[in-house]
């Protein structure tokens, strides 16, 4: 049994060139890019006041009504009906 090994010394680009493969490093950078613009896109949705409009109904616009809804309810007694003294 006889063994060959060959050594061939090429840069990575060579090497898919020779084989036929094709070059997919602009693809890459263009994917590359849109990630990057998703991201930061996705970076504004978590400002704080953003996430706060998002949260709440479309009828409470501003801290005050928030503030009454909430104090609503707690003037309204206990959860689950009357209360015993």
């Amino acid at each position: 049994m006889m063994k060959i090994t060959i050594n061939i010394d090429c840069t990575p680009e060579e090497a898919r060139t020779f084989m036929g493969l094709p070059d997919v490093k602009p693809m890459q950078e263009m994917m590359m890019k849109e990630v990057e613009e998703r991201m930061k896109s996705n970076l504004n949705a978590m400002d704080p006041e953003t996430l706060f409009k998002t949260w709440l109904p479309a009828g409470i616009s501003n801290m005050e009504q928030l503030q009454k809804m909430f104090w609503a309810q707690f003037n309204n007694g206990p959860i689950g009906g009357s209360s015993k003294e």
